[in-house]
């Protein structure tokens, strides 16, 4: 059984940053395929970043260049660092971890991320 807990959201103004992280447990993590999520108010959760067990990034167009994806597989972590944080980033990030189709697929608790104008 997998564990992932978020940390380091929070309130910022307009063109603040944060970096949010991912920590997972067990074992595996270094071939786990490990995502960024979002989910505002009233919306469905969409797909912010990704980054594979090869370290192979893909981003949503609406943050590219502004956020990166990496991973620390020393530390079982992911992270998403935010830079020119806009208010329609305001939302509920949510780490994902696909361990495969025999160890499953796993959601953290999410993290509230709030970028006041």
């Amino acid at each position: 059984q997998v564990q992932l807990v978020e940390s380091g959201g929070g309130l910022v103004q307009a063109g603040g940053s944060l970096r949010l992280s991912c920590a997972a447990s067990g074992s595996f993590f270094s071939i786990a395929a490990m995502g960024w999520y979002r989910q505002a108010p009233g919306k469905q959760r969409d797909l912010v970043a990704t980054i594979a067990s090869d370290g192979s990034t893909n981003y949503v167009n609406s943050v590219w260049g502004r956020f990166t994806i990496s991973r620390d597989n020393t530390k079982n972590t992911v992270y998403l660092q935010m830079n020119s944080l806009k208010p329609e980033d305001t939302a509920v990030y949510y780490c994902n971890g696909n361990y495969g189709p025999a160890r499953g697929v796993y959601w953290g608790q999410g993290t509230q991320v709030t970028v006041s104008s």
